[in-house]
């Protein structure tokens, strides 16, 4: 797989990561960080939540930036973690809370809202009488993971955390790291990531949707497709291992 020059978008920690898993196995890849996470100050409506997280059947943490803010506002209004349904989309995400002593359930195959919907546990958790869901995420994202309880009968609730900004860049930032480091195919892990990587791209866009661009999810690569990238490989999550699966499986690039 050394043919492989990847752009990686997440943000720097995360980028970081996903970097030294890629090298071990000989892909080169550079990172352009285009999502920069900042806190939301605690309001008297979160802590309200936080602290009667009791009235739902299940509660669901979309990503690793909720996750981290989730178990430091556990540790401050609760002594003990509350005994619920704990759900998140993937392993990485679950892996945080379980470091604190809370049992998380996850789908094992495919670490995103259409996997963790088909999970049998979460079926269970909304099968009573008048459920309730609570989603903890940033600003805006995964809609169709709320749509899809609602059809299946449950009440949901948003519990935002964080918001997602795109960092400051130089223009043809974007365009001149391709173009220098010799990219030819560019990673994402969200619909924001994406989302901002289009904006950076700027007038460079329509060269660069003709690159091979890996995204985590089904939704993602809808929203590629429609923004005209040409060469979309869905990996069925956002890990490293689900990436690395994605590029044995696509065909490498001719150098």
């Amino acid at each position: 797989m050394t043919g492989w020059r990847l752009l990686l978008t997440r943000p720097s920690d995360e980028s970081a990561a996903l970097s030294d898993a890629l090298a071990q196995v000989g892909i080169f890849s550079s990172s352009l960080p285009l999502l920069e996470i900042e806190s939301i100050p605690v309001s008297d409506t979160m802590r309200e939540v936080i602290q009667n997280l009791e009235r739902y059947c299940a509660v669901i943490v979309v990503s690793k930036p909720a996750a981290r803010t989730a178990v430091d506002l556990l540790g401050q209004y609760w002594p003990q973690p509350p005994c619920l349904q704990w759900f998140s989309v993937g392993a990485a995400t679950a892996q945080i809370f379980e470091a604190h002593g809370v049992g998380v359930s996850f789908p094992v195959e495919g670490d995103d809202s259409e996997a963790l919907l088909e999970l049998p546990r979460l079926r269970e958790a909304i099968a009573g009488a008048d459920p309730r869901v609570l989603i903890m995420r940033g600003e805006g994202g995964r809609e169709l993971l709320a749509e899809r309880l609602r059809e299946l009968g449950a009440s949901v609730e948003y519990l935002e955390l964080y918001r997602r900004k795109l960092p400051h860049y130089p223009p043809a930032a974007l365009p001149g790291r391709i173009r220098a480091e010799r990219l030819n195919a560019l990673v994402v892990s969200s619909g924001q990531g994406f989302e901002h990587l289009r904006q950076l791209a700027g007038e460079a866009w329509p060269q660069l949707a003709r690159l091979p661009l890996f995204v985590p999810s089904p939704r993602v690569a809808e929203l590629a497709r429609a923004a005209g990238a040409e060469k979309v490989v869905d990996c069925r999550g956002a890990s490293a291992a689900a990436l690395l699966t994605a590029l044995r499986e696509h065909p490498e690039p001719v150098l």
